[in-house]
């Protein structure tokens, strides 16, 4: 194994590319072993998580867009027209329209880390509202982006839906969302989806679904680093786990090693034991003074929040908190 020092350089490439090169060798090196989640979402990778999205035991998706179609008319009314919807992540952007159909939007940037699938989303979106501007952007949201010139003038409404900012422990969540404040500027609103506490047997079954498009989702990260870092992981000694962490209200994904595996990436050497796991991804779970207190920390004042008749999902709708405030 090469030492820290060495996979740790700075080099001058800041693709994502390069990007996803440092985040796995620095995640392989630490002692309990992790890899950002961001990296699941290639295109392999997006299109399991659309399938995750319509499976019976995968509440978040369903119950998100129950919400922002029964409550679709006061969304809109407390945003009101004429903003550009700057969508964090926008994967396929299936909840899209019905934001869109609710706000009179001025244009749409969707951002998302997969260009290519991210484009492909992106025409239907482009023959259901041909007078619309859309700008995709290939970018991580986790950094500054630049808006378009052509939309920049126009006051802002940042989408993050899907509780993804649950998939972040707590300072890196506070972190992203004082970017993406950045990003939108003074007056701008963030409307987000925030996944609620709940039964740990509902949270489990969500995350580990009988018929195993979990385990390939999470499975997908080993074949990644394989196919684009010419790793030599063995699949077959990898096991898809998901567990409910009391302590921290959050569900954790792992890569269980089920045998002594040595394998190399990028050029480097790396050993996992039977039973020693890669920390692959987190879903926090929030409850409404949780979710109040990150938002805050991050920048932003909650102004409204809706939620579904069993109190499972939020989605809440912020306000950018003055810079003269947060500085």
């Amino acid at each position: 194994m090469a030492p820290a020092a060495t996979l740790l350089d700075v080099v001058a490439d800041d693709t994502l590319q390069a990007q996803f090169r440092r985040d796995v060798l620095a995640g392989l090196s630490q002692p309990n072993k992790a890899v950002p989640a961001r990296w699941f979402y290639d295109h392999r990778g997006s299109e399991l998580f659309e399938q995750i999205t319509g499976l019976p035991e995968y509440y978040p998706t369903r119950t998100e867009i129950g919400i922002l179609s029964e409550r679709c008319a006061e969304i809109g009314e407390a945003v009101g027209p004429g903003r550009v919807v700057v969508e964090f992540g926008a994967g396929s952007a299936t909840k899209t329209p019905l934001l869109l159909d609710s706000i009179a939007p001025a244009g749409y940037v969707p951002v998302d880390i997969s260009g290519d699938f991210l484009r492909e989303s992106c025409v239907p979106l482009e023959q259901r509202y041909p007078g619309l501007p859309i700008h995709p952007v290939e970018a991580d949201f986790s950094r500054p982006t630049q808006i378009p010139a052509a939309l920049s003038h126009h006051s802002l409404l940042g989408f993050f839906p899907g509780s993804t900012i649950g998939n972040m422990e707590p300072i890196a969540a506070t972190d992203l969302l004082r970017t993406m404040r950045a990003t939108l500027g003074d007056e701008s609103l963030l409307l987000i989806g925030m996944d609620r506490i709940k039964a740990q047997d509902v949270l489990t079954a969500a995350y580990d679904d009988a018929a195993g498009v979990t385990a390939q989702f999470n499975l997908n990260l080993a074949h990644r680093i394989n196919r684009e870092l010419a790793g030599t992981i063995s699949i077959e000694a990898l096991r898809h786990r998901a567990v409910w962490n009391e302590d921290r209200s959050r569900i954790e994904m792992h890569l269980e090693a089920t045998r002594e595996i040595d394998f190399e990436a990028a050029g480097h050497r790396f050993a996992m034991r039977a039973g020693e796991t890669i920390h692959t991804e987190n879903s926090h779970k929030y409850d409404r003074r949780s979710a109040t207190m990150l938002l805050l920390a991050g920048g932003w004042e909650p102004r409204h929040v809706w939620q579904d008749a069993s109190d499972g999902f939020m989605v809440i709708l912020a306000g950018a908190i003055s810079s003269a405030l947060t500085a």
